[in-house]
């Protein structure tokens, strides 16, 4: 293995999933500007994500139907027929 190139600067963040609203706390890289109070009353970084273990049909055994930002009607408006 290479030597110095994982990252150094792991802090404690917390990942909120927008299609179900629940959150978990862990470790991550990832850059964040906004931060929420978590169960423990500290203040740390939010990482939104659009799914996570919550919602995802492989582990919630059941099919969820997640649309964001209107992205069927951008693909109904690009391909419909034209009349």
């Amino acid at each position: 293995m290479k030597k110095d190139i994982h990252p150094q600067t792991y802090r404690t963040v917390i990942f909120k999933d927008t299609s179900n609203d629940s959150a978990f706390l862990t470790r991550s890289t990832a850059a964040s500007k906004e931060t929420m109070v978590w169960e423990d009353g500290k203040e740390y970084p939010v990482v939104k994500v659009e799914i996570s273990n919550t919602s995802h049909p492989f582990y919630t055994g059941k099919s969820m139907f997640v649309d964001t930002a209107g992205r069927i009607e951008k693909f109904k408006k690009r391909y419909e027929k034209k009349a």
